[in-house]
């Protein structure tokens, strides 16, 4: 798109200025009309089981216990236990949903109740067997430190339609991810694509209250005093970075007020806060992240990501699984639910899932379960999706796909379809090379759109 030049070339639209171009967050047409304009990704790290969620396999119940055939198991490593490990079945019932009849756990009774705007991918393929890898893998497309994340390309390819609250931001409950934040950073794009995490306690960004001493007109005049200093050094050198710095001050100033007025809840319902299962509105929770994704995709950012990182089950599977879904099921619907009565799910990519999936074979005693690559399950819902649908088929033990597997670049190219973009060409130019999203990989997956 030739973009690489804009954030050099361009800066933030001042306050006191209106003769000034738009910044680098300045929204922007994709390649071709889009099907969405904002993304919520609820990323489950840990990697939930899908065998106890959303996959059924009787015949691996049937033989539980048993040693997996060896033909199964030809060139396969685990990432932890000895790839002989009896099998395990399923802990948990499934029934169908919905008018598409989706099979979905009797752990997740609320996710099962959108199970018609949702589409189930049964056939996710990752190449990382480890938690690190994998979750900046499923985040940037590499398992290598320094690429940009999805929220990051989508900023840089979008703009932003928000002018008080950063483009993509990021929520955090439970602990942080193993990736850090390489799952949501900007790697060699201009930091002005950076994901901002928000906090759940306190200030929701660090140093947002001004020091005892400092009006606000001061701040106003040491802002336009800085940045003019900081466009005069732009002209001479056009380092990118400054345009992100002149920005940021902005963006901060701004947040002042902005970002308090978003996380204070007490204006949310009592329906609403039952709706997601917000027991406290200033309690952190990952159900008040959910309702706080709503309020900021409603104030026009572009790219929210929840990381929820608690489903590494390689023992008390059962127990795990259970308390996760409980704390996850009813705000990850309500989410689905909430931007549809307010019209926004139309144009709104929701996704569900983790960096890889969980292994037929027992770990951990009786109940648990190691990292596995080779076929894990997502679920997304929203504008230009085909609706209550089931993509993928693994075997009858949920080992390998062996329908329309689904590789990590697919999903990110098909992603970006829908935001408009052929992944092929939305490029930067870093190292004397054009990078993308999707490396040289990927394919849309045609079949599950709409």
């Amino acid at each position: 798109m030739g973009l690489g030049s804009l954030a050099a070339l361009e800066l933030l639209a001042g306050e006191s200025s209106a003769q000034e171009p738009a910044g680098p967050l300045a929204a922007r047409a994709p390649h071709f009309p889009a099907k969405i304009k904002r993304v919520v990704y609820m990323f489950q790290a840990g990697a939930p089981s899908q065998l106890e969620l959303y996959d059924p396999k009787p015949e691996l119940a049937k033989r539980n216990g048993q040693l997996p055939p060896p033909e199964l198991l030809q060139g396969y490593r685990a990432a932890f236990i000895n790839p002989n490990s009896a099998l395990l079945g399923g802990k948990f019932g499934f029934a169908p949903h919905g008018n598409c009849g989706m099979e979905l756990s009797e752990v997740l009774p609320q996710i099962a109740g959108i199970a018609d705007q949702m589409v189930l991918i049964r056939s996710m393929q990752t190449d990382a067997v480890n938690h690190a890898p994998a979750q900046i893998m499923m985040n940037s497309g590499s398992q290598q430190f320094g690429r940009p994340s999805l929220g990051s390309w989508t900023l840089y390819g979008l703009g932003s339609e928000s002018k008080d609250l950063p483009g993509f931001v990021v929520l955090t409950s439970a602990k942080g991810t193993s990736g850090g934040a390489s799952n949501y950073g900007s790697g060699f794009l201009p930091t002005t694509f950076s994901g901002t995490p928000f906090r759940s306690t306190g200030d929701p960004v660090l140093y947002l209250s001004n020091p005892k001493g400092v009006d606000g007109q001061a701040q106003r005049d040491s802002i336009d005093a800085i940045a003019k200093l900081n466009r005069m050094t732009l002209d001479e050198v056009g380092d990118p970075e400054i345009a992100s710095r002149i920005q940021s001050y902005e963006l901060a100033s701004k947040l002042q007020t902005s970002a308090p007025e978003l996380m204070d809840l007490s204006t949310e319902s009592k329906e609403t806060l039952e709706l997601y299962g917000v027991k406290d509105p200033k309690e952190a929770s990952f159900a008040r992240n959910c309702l706080l994704a709503r309020r900021l995709l409603e104030r026009g950012v572009r790219f929210v990501q929840l990381f929820h990182e608690v489903w590494d089950q390689h023992g008390d599977l059962t127990n795990g699984v259970k308390n996760n879904a409980a704390a996850t099921d009813r705000p990850s619907a309500a989410l689905v639910q909430d931007l549809q009565r307010l019209g926004l799910l139309e144009d709104t990519l929701v996704i569900w899932g983790g960096e890889f999936g969980r292994t037929p074979m027992v770990q951990g005693g009786n109940d648990g379960r190691d990292h596995h690559n080779r076929a894990f399950s997502i679920w997304m819902a929203g504008g230009g999706l085909r609706r209550g649908m089931v993509y993928g088929k693994t075997d009858d033990f949920g080992f390998n796909a062996v329908e329309n597997p689904v590789h990590v670049h697919d999903l990110h190219a098909t992603i970006l379809h829908l935001l408009g973009f052929d992944h092929t060409r939305l490029t930067y130019r870093f190292q004397g090379r054009d990078f993308r999203l999707t490396d040289v990989h990927g394919n849309v997956v045609r079949d599950i759109l709409a």
